[in-house]
């Protein structure tokens, strides 16, 4: 308890927890939705915002708010994905790269190295085509994950180099203790602000890359995500129509996400950092 009270000090965690609250909230209704986001023509087409129908409706007839909560769901169950695919292969890679070292080392980091080096949203273009038939929310996730874990493995990699040649490590060692028991009970306390940090860090950029690939037209459109509902509002001119309700809810939804998991990743990381939680919160 005492954390979350030094944690909402911090103005930029109050906030971005309720926005995150909200959310959650909305893709939980998702599962009350009186409507199948599979079908259209289930409302009128192009009303308005009204009592009857909160954020209006789309070109597809569709409740534009009860498919913005089926889009919320669907876009954090493959950013989430991602996310936890990716910190296990980060965590892994970083951990033995960092505490191996030798060959081990160098053809991991070259492995790293080389996903970091490729021009990635092309490799993501191309094999999003080639798996389009087959694409579905897991599929993508885990599309994602393949190419979400190279930077935070290499920032891991740098930590366990440094505890590797502190003191406390060499006592381990002397003292007989298991390279796993010193991984998990020493290294871990470490390493968890970190690794938390990368999550939050990695679910926006799922997120942002699932959107870039759904505008282009590389995921299954019939799926509700933030990118699907701006890729239908995009081919239906719903700007040059004046549909404005259609089109900013999916801008406004993720805007709205993506501020709140910066600012949430800000503030845990600095409440973290002893330095700067002395600052904020104070000895």
């Amino acid at each position: 308890m005492k954390v979350l009270r030094d944690l909402f000090k911090d103005y930029r965690f109050g906030l971005s927890f309720i926005v995150l609250i909200i959310l959650l909230i909305m893709a939980i209704l998702s599962f009350f939705s009186p409507y199948d986001p599979g079908v259209w023509g289930a409302v009128p087409r192009d009303l308005p915002p009204s009592w009857e129908h909160w954020l209006g409706t789309d070109s597809n007839g569709q409740d534009i708010f009860w498919n913005a909560t089926h889009a919320i769901r669907n876009s954090l169950i493959v950013s989430l994905i991602a996310s936890m695919v990716s910190r296990v292969v980060a965590i892994l890679v970083g951990m033995v790269a960092g505490y191996v070292g030798g060959s081990t080392d160098r053809v991991l980091m070259f492995i790293s190295d080389s996903l970091l080096v490729i021009p990635l949203f092309l490799i993501m273009v191309m094999l999003s085509m080639l798996v389009r038939q087959f694409m579905s929310l897991v599929v993508l996730g885990l599309l994602l994950s393949i190419f979400g874990w190279a930077w935070d493995a290499r920032v891991i990699r740098s930590l366990i180099l440094s505890l590797r040649e502190r003191e406390f490590t060499h006592t381990a060692i002397l003292s007989g203790t298991g390279t796993v028991k010193l991984v998990l009970n020493e290294y871990m306390p470490f390493a968890t602000p970190l690794i938390f940090s990368t999550v939050i860090n990695n679910i926006s950029w799922a997120i942002g890359l699932e959107m870039t690939l759904a505008i282009l037209g590389l995921v299954k459109l019939t799926v509700p995500t933030l990118g699907t509902m701006l890729n239908w509002a995009i081919n239906y001119q719903a700007i040059l129509l004046g549909r404005w309700w259609w089109v900013l809810t999916p801008v406004v939804l993720s805007l709205l996400l993506f501020i709140a998991l910066y600012w949430l990743s800000t503030s845990i990381s600095e409440y973290l950092d002893p330095r700067t939680r002395i600052q904020r919160v104070g000895a």
